[in-house]
């Protein structure tokens, strides 16, 4: 099993011994290292992130008030030379709290549980069902992979149709799209994407899924009958 992390912290030295210490773990994967929780905030939006290795006090926005903004927050090891941050650390849901200065013992610990904690999320979503999470109407709400007939886009939204229910949510197509595993779901238009399991029928130009037909774009039905082929 191998983490996906960042290192974030405002000191170039801190942050180089950190990044040592990830780049000679086995079980973990650099993607990139910060310098401030701006970088940060911003590079968590065009990467896939496991776990944050985040300092608290840095100029501007804190780790703390980058955490408060986050939609969907990976694993956290909060690193800090400050002690009186802990039990506010814990609050955040913290996978652990490391003080400067690490030493590798104490590292590898600390990325143990966060090992044990990625297999536990893991095996429930294994076990509960793929989903996601999408907001609507003001509220968030979990919606299973398996229940998903298509979604249409709408403006600047996209309608989200499920077996019992359809859900509009503020969000672009393609945006959307890399919410969704690519081996169960197809833009089959620039205003569809349809969940391959749910398709019953379909010709040159309709996709039909229960008693809707759906447009299916020409230079789309290659990608189509390859996708089917392959489920």
């Amino acid at each position: 099993m191998t983490l996906n992390c960042v290192v974030v912290d405002d000191s170039a030295i801190q942050r180089l011994s950190i990044v040592k210490l990830v780049e000679n773990h086995p079980n973990l994967n650099l993607i990139a290292e910060y310098s401030s929780a701006l970088e940060t905030k911003n590079g968590l939006n065009t990467h896939q992130v496991d776990l944050i290795f985040l300092d608290i006090e840095m100029p501007v926005l804190n780790g703390f008030e980058l955490l408060d903004v986050l939609n969907n927050k990976p694993q956290i090891i909060f690193v800090t030379g400050k002690t009186e941050y802990a039990f506010k650390a814990f609050n955040y849901d913290a996978t652990d709290y490391l003080h400067k200065p690490i030493t590798r013992e104490r590292f590898n610990v600390s990325v143990e549980k966060a090992l044990e904690q990625h297999k536990l999320i893991q095996d429930f979503n294994e076990e509960e069902g793929e989903h996601i999470f999408v907001k609507s109407n003001l509220k968030k709400r979990k919606v299973y992979i398996k229940d998903i007939k298509w979604i249409e886009a709408l403006g600047d939204y996209v309608k989200l149709v499920t077996e019992e229910t359809s859900l509009v949510v503020l969000s672009t197509m393609k945006s959307f799209e890399k919410e969704l595993p690519e081996n169960k779901f197809l833009r089959i238009h620039k205003s569809y994407i349809v969940n391959l399991d749910k398709i019953d029928r379909y010709n040159s130009k309709n996709v039909e899924v229960g008693a809707y037909e759906i447009p299916l774009s020409r230079n789309k039905k290659t990608l189509l009958v390859d996708a089917l082929n392959n489920i």
